[in-house]
């Protein structure tokens, strides 16, 4: 299976997953308003972690997957023709920004305060992204402040990649020259293809290290959070990502209809 269809069906069945947990969080939040003590349900909060394990899983599958395609062209993982032109526009070194998570928990934690301030100012915990306790903010701000760090050395040892294009180019057209008053120019292109290949394997790497630092990124943040707040951002994150596909997809529809 090439990793477009991978990528296709990988889509679908995280469709599926965030639509069982969106199914069960309401459950469990209509459950909650009924009863005093929401706690007192554990067989609710078992099958939220159940889901939530089920669609980490699904998400570590996709980076595994992904791993592979790029170990075999890794141009092709950076072009992603599988994805609109929108979704291409928006990606940082083959796949979203790990400091995109934290920009979407402040602002859901905002959208939640707001809608359950009466509550709140009555002294009810509501338990959502809304009611993050001071710890839970502070473990939150450090580990931007770490993610910030690593996305800045990722992007400077992409920089250091593509300064070093010029050099290889400079480097390719030395060995082209020595090989055509020598051997020829059999030599000269095998030479030249490993050389090349040694580029490439190294842009490899930097594509890994920014995948693995946006799969930790999502491990940690729901290490920190509890499994209601885990659901709310795990549900939101879905929800953004579904809305750019759906809307790069019906853009690049559109042009495609204009330029016939």
């Amino acid at each position: 299976m090439c990793f477009e269809r991978f990528y296709e069906s990988w889509v679908d069945n995280l469709h599926r997953l965030i639509h069982q947990l969106t199914t069960a969080y309401t459950r469990n939040t209509a459950a909650a308003a009924e009863q005093p003590n929401p706690n007192q349900n554990p067989s609710q909060e078992t099958h939220l972690l159940q889901l939530i394990n089920s669609v980490m899983t699904h998400y570590t599958e996709y980076y595994r997957v992904k791993s592979i395609a790029a170990n075999n062209n890794v141009l092709s993982v950076f072009s992603a023709p599988w994805i609109s032109s929108l979704e291409r526009s928006l990606r940082w070194i083959g796949g979203w920004r790990p400091t995109t998570v934290f920009h979407l928990i402040y602002t859901e934690s905002s959208i939640h305060f707001e809608s359950r301030i009466d509550d709140i100012l009555r002294g009810h915990s509501t338990g959502d992204l809304g009611d993050l306790t001071p710890t839970q903010l502070r473990r939150v701000s450090d580990l931007q402040c770490e993610t910030v760090r690593e996305e800045n050395e990722i992007n400077e040892e992409l920089a250091e990649w593509q300064d070093s294009v010029s050099d290889m180019m400079k480097t390719l057209m030395e060995m082209e020259s020595m090989a055509n008053t020598t051997t020829g120019t059999t030599a000269s292109s095998n030479d030249g293809g490993d050389f090349i290949d040694g580029k490439i394997g190294r842009l490899a790497g930097v594509l890994e290290r920014a995948d693995d630092l946006r799969l930790r990124t999502v491990r940690r943040v729901v290490d920190l959070l509890t499994p209601q707040q885990t659901v709310e951002f795990l549900i939101a994150a879905a929800e953004l990502q579904f809305g750019v596909r759906g809307w790069g997809v019906n853009h690049d529809r559109q042009r495609g209809n204009a330029d016939h």
